[in-house]
């Protein structure tokens, strides 16, 4: 009792009270902030005073010699009780914060489908889940990680499905953790990921949990964390960061046709600027004489080279998208519209730039959007800079070495020590059929390669 009242002497929210029982004194320690006035009526101070051998029913003898597991529980939102008498100390879960409400996401909408989202509760999370997955098999282990905060995880998984050797690498990453806090689990995908000076995110992220209960079923790892939306999808491919769980409930025509849209506009958002370079600076014998005059005549006053052109107006989107995001709803899709298109006339107007690289420039704004990923939609603004450089200093040469290093980069990348670019390579064939093109969900049936599963 001296221990927890030196340690907790500048923590106003702990409350020690005393209690008058059949059984002596009983010391109630708790947080206020955790721990709700009826929760505390009706699971302490009631049975304490009425009912006190279901206290003893339904509490944790804790070691008190074990100080840490002690204020560990104590800051979890469990209230301690101190029997005077005996000098035993119990805990009891009473925690009861206030939480989210379960809502629409706004990250990852689909007009066809369950539209509830994950929340900031685990425990809600973890009842989302099991809602969909009535199976026994299905597990969840936790682990707290944090070395200042204790933020509490879980990672879930289907036991007769899962590759027993990614849950062991898992496990094993998640215990070699030494990071003082995680605000969310962002940082955690960060610190897990097999290779993390890469541009591409390797885990995928979703606040759905019909996507994520489709990913169990498949055979992957699922991480949640307290505190924190999102969850881990372990292992993943390059390929499912343009798919969308709203393609299994389309028409498999429409699905393949979205499909390919994303999957080839993420390899067009980071040609187009690029390709214009090079044809004005290096290669103009590639475009048509007539689209060619175009092109000159409107870069007529241009004073800048290609180069400097482009990145001058990819930097100005930059700023519109980043001062969007930051403004105030009401005030921030306006001014980024507006700001849009006044700065894009008068740059045109005043020489800076050309007409048609404003509509390129936009094309390739608005294909960056199309992964359902936000991540990957991040990774492309990154790597299309590279290859804007490289068609600036070397025209077409220099794309197709950036390309060239695009590609043996993903081939290089793994997931939780899976090939990221799964299921090309290496190749599966039943995973083609659930690839770009999307084939009729009856054939949909065997478990993807990058799974590994030992049965199926």
């Amino acid at each position: 009792m001296e221990a927890l009242r030196e340690c907790t002497q500048q923590i106003d929210d702990v409350v020690f009270k005393k209690i008058p029982t059949f059984e002596g004194i009983v010391t109630v320690i708790f947080s206020f902030s955790l721990v709700e006035k009826m929760t505390l009526q009706t699971m302490i101070y009631i049975p304490l005073t009425n009912y006190i051998h279901q206290i003893h029913q339904v509490s944790e003898v804790l070691n008190q010699t074990d100080f840490k597991d002690v204020v560990t529980k104590l800051n979890a939102g469990h209230t301690l009780l101190y029997f005077h008498e005996s000098h035993k100390l119990l805990s009891i879960d009473t925690y009861s914060a206030p939480t989210r409400a379960i809502t629409n996401t706004e990250t990852e909408s689909t007009v066809i489908g369950p539209q509830d989202a994950f929340t900031e509760s685990l425990d809600t999370n973890i009842s989302l889940v099991r809602r969909r997955i009535r199976s026994p098999k299905l597990k969840n282990e936790d682990f707290v990680i944090g070395t200042e905060a204790n933020n509490k995880i879980t990672i879930m998984y289907m036991e007769d499905i899962v590759n027993q050797e990614n849950l062991v690498t898992l496990r094993q990453r998640i215990e070699n953790i030494n990071y003082p806090i995680f605000t969310d689990i962002s940082i955690l995908k960060q610190l897990i990921e097999d290779n993390p000076l890469s541009p591409f995110p390797q885990y995928y992220m979703s606040v759905r949990p019909d996507s994520i209960s489709q990913y169990l079923i498949d055979g992957r790892i699922i991480v949640f964390m307290d505190n924190s939306q999102s969850a881990l999808v372990c292992p993943t491919s390059f390929l499912e960061m343009f798919i969308s769980i709203e393609d299994y409930y389309n028409r498999w025509t429409t699905a393949s046709l979205l499909r390919m849209l994303r999957f080839f506009g993420f390899f067009l958002t980071i040609m187009i600027t690029p390709m214009y370079i090079s044809a004005l600076t290096f290669h103009p014998e590639i475009l048509p004489y007539e689209l060619l005059l175009n092109l000159q005549e409107s870069r007529s006053k241009v004073p800048f080279p290609p180069l400097f052109e482009v990145l001058f107006i990819e930097l100005i989107i930059e700023v519109l998208r980043e001062a969007g995001s930051r403004m105030p709803a009401k005030v921030g899709q306006t001014i980024g519209i507006v700001g849009g298109i006044v700065i894009g006339t008068a740059a045109v107007e005043a020489g800076l730039i050309s007409n048609i690289l404003i509509v390129l420039v936009a094309t390739s704004a608005l294909l960056s959007f199309l992964p359902p990923i936000f991540l990957m939609s991040n990774t492309s603004r990154v790597v299309r800079y590279t290859f804007i450089l490289s068609a600036g200093f070397f025209g077409l040469f220099g794309q197709m070495l950036a390309f060239a290093w695009l590609v043996i980069h993903l081939q290089h990348l793994k997931s939780l020590g899976t090939p990221y670019i799964t299921p090309f390579i290496p190749r599966k064939i039943s995973d083609l059929l659930d690839s770009v093109i999307r084939f009729p969900t009856i054939f949909l049936i065997a478990k993807k390669g990058i799974s590994k599963s030992p049965k199926k």
